[in-house]
């Protein structure tokens, strides 16, 4: 007799990894070195239900990091509903330096956890190369920003961002840094 799975459990196992996922984010974030063991302890899972969902460090880094870039990306569509397409791309901005800053210690634990070259940039490049392109879009056939600026030109013109110290006075320099490439963006806009 054929049975039928029990959906139950998949639901159960898609909370476990959830769980994992919220508990690795607090913890990766407070401390690059977080040991797995005591993230699974934290998540109130087995170690057998921990390495189910992620075999390695790598793997559960880079999944908690994926996600995490795509909130912010995801953010960029619901600014362009409620503001003008240039007000978007600046708070857009300021999220991405926040984000940056508040999850120091999740890019060093990808630092730390990415042995190849390049994965940092390749999980995020996609979400957020997409965010950056509607804004852009947007911004240029509103006639707010000079035409044909790409993804690759605003991400390098922030590239900055990654070198101020989150436990510096970082607000006030994410702020000027993002404001002198909103101007760079601006100058030979149309309108």
């Amino acid at each position: 007799m054929h049975q039928k799975k029990d959906p139950q459990l998949r639901s159960d196992a898609q909370r476990n990894r959830e769980r994992i996922l919220e508990v690795a984010l607090v913890e990766l974030t407070r401390s690059a070195d977080a040991p797995l063991s005591a993230i699974a302890k934290k998540a109130c899972v087995g170690q057998g239900t921990f390495y189910r969902n992620f075999p390695n460090r790598e793997a559960l880094v880079l999944e908690v990091y994926r996600y995490e870039v795509q909130q912010v990306a995801d953010t960029a569509c619901q600014l362009l509903q409620t503001r003008a397409p240039d007000q978007a791309l600046r708070e857009w901005m300021s999220r991405l330096a926040q984000y940056a800053m508040a999850k120091a210690g999740l890019a060093d634990a990808m630092r730390k956890a990415t042995s190849t070259s390049g994965t940092l940039a390749g999980v995020g490049h996609g979400p957020v190369s997409s965010a950056v392109e509607l804004l852009l879009k947007a911004n240029e056939e509103a006639g707010t920003i000079r035409p044909g600026l790409t993804p690759d030109d605003f991400l390098l013109a922030i590239a900055g961002l990654w070198q101020i110290d989150p436990h510096g006075d970082w607000q006030t320099r994410s702020a000027r840094l993002l404001d002198l490439v909103m101007d760079g963006m601006r100058a030979g806009a149309p309108r």
